[in-house]
């Protein structure tokens, strides 16, 4: 298409500075004529391209000209390039050409000054490779058959036909159809296990999404939790919660109010934090927490006698 090639064209003239209408002609795989008149096209757009005859001529544009004095802001050129280092910083989608072009066409040069890393710090192979197949499948509209690991535990053959990938609250998604449950269901990526893209086929126009519910058990409540941490574990505190719940205490502590669902994520979450964290409300949590700590205590005490 004529915009794609007139979008190239200003691109390398903005990377290599100077060539010559016949190199444009050969790279395009078009006549030098048509190269003419992408040229005059381009001119006519206020592009400042100007041509030099005789030995060492060639076209050229303008040295200091940037795609900047078109519509598109330094604010907006700056979120398009985030946006991109973002996704390029998955290590799951490769955008590094896309983003070598604009940075060239925004004049944005030196090294990136944001990194987004959304892996983790082991088993990021196998993420990786659980993302392509299913990207493929996504793309491809087909469908894909897989074990699945539930939250107790199970592991169960599922076949879905895959919709859309989803990034939130630190882990990948997939959400699908489950055609054996006749119904859209949202698929941990790191639980799912032996991928394979199946030759059956699907047309996306047949699904409408329902917002993403990424906890499927509702069963729980959540319980108002009142908490004293020590200043050791500062830097979890703030990792963990939102700065509006905490306040410090004049003893370097810190006190914290908020709602958390009442299950077994709950109290292996406090328990992570040994004895930096002291619960102040409710009581009964705090009885169950003394209740797992002992049967902890006495599976281990067996182990060893």
């Amino acid at each position: 298409m004529q915009i794609n090639r007139l979008f190239e064209i200003v691109y390398l003239l903005l990377n290599n500075k100077r060539t010559t209408a016949k190199e444009l002609a050969e790279h395009f795989e078009v006549s030098v004529r048509t190269i003419l008149r992408d040229i005059e096209t381009l001119s006519a757009a206020g592009i400042p391209i100007y041509s030099l005859q005789g030995k060492g001529g060639g076209i050229s544009i303008l040295d200091n000209y940037i795609l900047n004095k078109t519509t598109i802001s330094e604010k907006e050129q700056n979120q398009i390039l985030f946006a991109l280092q973002s996704m390029s910083s998955t290590n799951h989608i490769d955008v590094s050409d896309v983003l070598s072009k604009l940075s060239t066409l925004f004049n944005k040069t030196g090294d990136s000054w944001i990194e987004v890393d959304f892996s983790s710090w082991t088993n990021w192979k196998p993420d990786k490779e659980r993302f392509e197949i299913l990207k493929d499948a996504v793309i491809g509209r087909q469908a894909v058959a897989f074990n699945y690991l539930g939250s107790n535990g199970d592991m169960t053959h599922r076949t879905a036909y895959p919709l859309k990938l989803i990034f939130k609250v630190k882990s990948w998604y997939l959400q699908g159809y489950d055609l054996f449950k006749q119904d859209y269901r949202t698929f941990k990526i790191i639980r799912m296990q032996d991928i394979e893209i199946l030759s059956k086929r699907f047309a996306d126009k047949q699904f409408n999404l329902p917002p993403i519910e990424i906890t499927a058990n509702t069963s729980y409540s959540l319980t108002h939790l009142k908490l004293r941490f020590a200043h050791q574990v500062a830097y979890r505190v703030y990792d963990e919660f939102n700065q509006k719940d905490i306040i410090k205490n004049e003893d370097g502590s810190f006190f914290v109010s908020i709602m958390l669902p009442e299950d077994d994520w709950l109290y292996g979450f406090l328990l992570s934090f040994g004895t930096a964290v002291e619960i102040l409300e409710p009581l009964n949590i705090k009885e169950n927490l003394i209740q797992k700590i002992e049967e902890i205590k006495r599976f281990h005490t067996q182990s060893i006698t």
